[in-house]
């Protein structure tokens, strides 16, 4: 597998949000791989930005962290320029302001 370097870059960038995430947790690798359901050697894996971690166990670390809304905007459609222009030139209803307080 053939992988760019900006995705080495990010996945190195990841890896280490991990670990630093980890830490700031005051928790070993061996505990939180454990927490997490991997052995050592792949959280250490993760932590350096390795492509060959699969992406349940990124899911489960997401999740454990509190970050689980973050996966499901992976791959989401992305809002056309066309529809967002559309949008931005339809007026704005404005409201009537109603006497008398109500």
């Amino acid at each position: 597998m053939i992988v760019s370097g900006s995705v080495t870059d990010r996945l190195k960038n990841l890896g280490a949000r991990l670990r630093e995430e980890r830490l700031r947790r005051n928790e070993s690798q061996k505990v939180f791989a454990s927490r997490i359901g991997v052995s050592v050697p792949t959280l250490y894996k993760m932590e350096n930005g390795d492509h060959r971690v699969q992406l349940g166990h990124w899911a489960v670390v997401l999740e454990l962290l509190g970050y689980a809304e973050d996966i499901d905007r992976l791959l989401m459609p992305k809002e056309s320029l066309f529809v967002k222009y559309e949008k931005a030139q339809r007026p704005q209803r404005q409201r009537a302001s109603r006497k008398g307080g109500k």
